[in-house]
């Protein structure tokens, strides 16, 4: 007899397939299953979306050198949160900002959100529509990331998220534009491949003392209230422009101030709070030196004294005689002791 090899699960040869056992149950008992039924009941299908992904909106996300720990957080914290989102090395100082561009159209992305660092300090956000633009320069302040916050607030990670705005955005032309720009930028596409079939939270921009506020919450399903979740940021604008990073200035914020303005303010007035201090310890000096009696001089001393006589002033109209010098004087004396000691 010749071997065959056998299979897990069954004897025979290998090109044969083992037949399934067929139970046949009575009128009264309930029908098996078999072991096909069995497994399909334990597989659960996820929500499948049957849509085609049109919109494919990619931002990159990305920076210049020279930024802190709370940048890099925030950063992270975007990405997360906008799964339409890459990411990319950051970018060398001297470099100018068109190379953002070619960068994008390497990365396959149409937007871009670019963080740029100055004096190690200051923050700058660019979000520009490459190629062909606008773009907007905001200066970032008030920074809050989701580690430092610790918000109660959760969402699904790659859920999309429902964008509101302040009424404000609708009633001047400059607000306008950003608005289009923020739901191109930060609005997941729909059908995206990263993206879930969720819309668990709301992305908020307010306008408040005429800045740009951003937050994120979650929304609970039991009674639709929200709760933040983070990270939060203030958007304080300075230009927009026609192109993508430069070109023509279709507006320029008036109230804007720079941030070296606004140190330098703070160091005038310290020094004039400084000056007055030593304007006030120095009066105070003046007046405890004026209202001080001298002790030293004795009043009472003046009533003792009487006044001097006054002498003639005498006039001498002839001139006075020649004075004889010492030394002839000395050499007179000494003759008259010398013929006296030979007498």
């Amino acid at each position: 007899m010749s071997a065959f090899k056998r299979k897990r699960g069954g004897q025979g040869p290998a090109n044969k397939k083992a037949k399934k056992a067929k139970i046949v149950a009575d009128k009264n008992e309930a029908p098996v299953k078999t072991e096909e039924e069995t497994k399909n009941e334990d597989v659960v299908i996820g929500p499948v979306s049957k849509g085609k992904w049109t919109n494919k909106e990619r931002v990159l996300i990305f920076s210049s050198r020279g930024i802190n720990f709370r940048t890099r957080h925030l950063m992270q914290d975007l990405r997360n949160i906008m799964p339409h989102s890459k990411a990319d090395t950051k970018m060398d100082r001297k470099d100018k900002l068109f190379v953002v561009n070619e960068v994008c159209e390497i990365k396959n992305c149409n937007k871009c959100l670019f963080f740029e660092a100055k004096k190690k300090q200051d923050l700058y956000m660019w979000i520009s529509n490459s190629p062909h633009g606008p773009s907007a320069k905001f200066l970032v302040e008030n920074i809050h990331t989701l580690a430092e916050l610790k918000m109660t607030g959760n969402c699904l990670k790659g859920s999309r998220p429902l964008l509101s705005f302040d009424p404000k955005f609708d009633k001047e032309p400059q607000y306008a534009l950003l608005k289009e720009l923020f739901i191109q930028t930060f609005a997941t596409p729909h059908y995206h491949p990263k993206s879930q079939p969720f819309v668990d939270h709301v992305f908020t921009f307010t306008i408040v003392d005429n800045r740009i506020w951003f937050r994120n919450y979650q929304i609970i399903e039991e009674d639709a209230s929200l709760v933040e979740i983070g990270p939060r940021f203030v958007l304080n604008l300075i230009k927009i422009f026609g192109g993508s990073f430069g070109g023509v200035t279709l507006h320029e914020n008036p109230h804007f101030r720079s941030p070296n303005l606004h140190r330098r303010e703070l160091r005038l007035t310290a020094a004039a709070k400084v000056r007055e201090k030593q304007m006030v310890k120095e009066m105070h000096k003046m007046k405890k030196s004026d209202g001080k009696e001298d002790l030293t001089k004795d009043v009472t001393a003046d009533v003792f004294l009487t006044p001097a006589e006054e002498k003639p002033v005498h006039i001498e109209t002839e001139a006075p005689e020649p004075k004889v010098a010492k030394k002839n004087k000395h050499k007179a004396f000494k003759r008259q002791r010398m013929q006296k000691a030979r007498r």
